[in-house]
């Protein structure tokens, strides 16, 4: 028995000992170059593909609308171009269903807000037309819903803000109305909670001057109906909300009545408040929040008082703070963040004063691995040991298995 715990806890040594030499081979915390876009652009979408490419779609150049697209190749390191939109759009929303394909909608075109939209297929490379959006909008949310339907809300059109919504069914390729929102609101943000609902926070509610929104709602899609849940703290648009894996959502950054904001808060899907976290350590606006393989938050980029970003920082949801982390190579808002398989983020093109072609990789800091389980703590020589939990290495797996041999 003292045999058998001494060759487990060797096991268990030895992978921390695997864990923390695979980390040493990389640079974590840092960005480095990547290959650029063949475009330049910003106000485009990214959209990570099932077959774990990276579809860069339309967006905005000097020259104008862009219909162009391409991919990112994470082996490579290279983007080479693919079938082009069919309607040249930026500010647009790009989803990647269940069934493997990327639906975009709507955004601005040339001339003035879009209704139309369209899938684009990974297997052929090209982009086919799909129904179109009941309402013309841009700068709209967009949620996959656990139903495969995607829930498009608010936006701007010409008419001024939107508190109407409508819900997308891949099956039949067309677009409803479901309920709409209490609250008119633009620059807001849309999460899918774990208990399949969506929620709504902030923005600016008024077309003719700023109106900067502290209330947040609910979309249930069992009811097609939003209902109003806790307030912000501060009331904010232009900001980030991350459901992170402990089911709380956190909300960073942004702008208010003060200007430019550094106060994050967390919301608590099961009391439906939202309370104060640690800040930010820079006020920052129009950033991206991305949930990395070890449950913390890259918060990168954007803008400040001072002008475009390079700096960027950590927010750990154990202790409730941000910390400063390695710093972009290129100033840039308007940009797009994208997590990768290997657990890299990709980070492309944007604006800082000009369109940017270039892009960046961030390699995330090493976490501890994290053991949940073991299924067994003693037995016979060649037993089978399952351990499960968090950051086994590069890629962070959930779970790995071991044999107890008799050297």
């Amino acid at each position: 028995m003292h045999t058998l715990m001494w060759k487990l806890a060797f096991l268990l040594a030895f992978i921390l000992t695997v864990c923390f030499s695979a980390q040493a081979q990389h640079n974590p915390g840092t960005f480095t170059a990547t290959g650029s876009l063949t475009t330049a652009r910003g106000h485009d979408s990214a959209t990570l593909l099932d077959n774990g490419l990276v579809l860069i779609a339309g967006g905005y150049c000097n020259s104008g609308d862009l219909s162009s697209a391409e991919l990112y190749n994470p082996a490579t390191g290279t983007f080479i171009p693919t079938g082009s939109l069919i309607t040249a759009r930026d500010s647009h929303t790009a989803t990647l269903l269940n069934n493997g394909l990327v639906l975009l909608a709507g955004g601005e075109g040339t001339y003035d807000e879009l209704s139309n939209a369209e899938v684009y297929n990974p297997a052929t490379g090209t982009f086919i037309a799909t129904g179109s959006m009941t309402t013309a909008r841009y700068l709209a949310t967009a949620t996959l819903l656990n139903n495969g339907q995607v829930l498009i809300t608010g936006g701007a059109s010409s008419i001024g803000f939107l508190s109407s919504a409508e819900l997308y069914n891949p099956e039949i390729g067309t677009f409803t109305a479901t309920g709409s929102m209490a609250t008119a609101r633009f620059l807001n943000t849309a999460t899918l909670l774990n208990n399949g609902q969506v929620l709504i926070t902030g923005g600016v509610g008024n077309y003719d001057g700023p109106d900067y929104l502290s209330s947040a709602e609910l979309y249930n899609p069992a009811t097609g109906t939003f209902t109003a849940t806790g307030s912000l703290i501060t009331a904010r648009d232009s900001h980030t909300a991350t459901l992170l894996n402990n089911g709380l959502v956190l909300i960073s950054g942004g702008y208010g009545s003060a200007g430019d904001l550094s106060s994050a808060e967390l919301y608590n899907p099961s009391t439906g408040a939202f309370t104060s976290t640690g800040s930010l350590n820079t006020a920052r606006i129009d950033h991206s929040s991305t949930l990395l393989n070890n449950g913390s938050v890259l918060i990168t980029g954007g803008k400040g008082s001072n002008g475009y970003l390079t700096s960027t920082e950590v927010y750990n949801p154990s202790t409730g703070a941000f910390t400063s982390t390695g710093s972009m190579i290129t100033a840039r808002y308007h940009y797009t963040a994208t997590l990768l398989n290997s657990g890299e983020v990709l980070i492309a093109g944007g604006n800082n004063g000009s369109f940017l072609s270039s892009a960046e990789l961030y390699e995330a800091s090493y976490v501890a691995p994290q053991i949940a389980s073991l299924s067994a703590t003693s037995g016979a020589v060649g037993t089978p040991i399952a351990i499960t939990g968090t950051g086994f290495g590069p890629p962070q797996a959930e779970s790995m298995v071991l044999f107890l041999n008799p050297t």
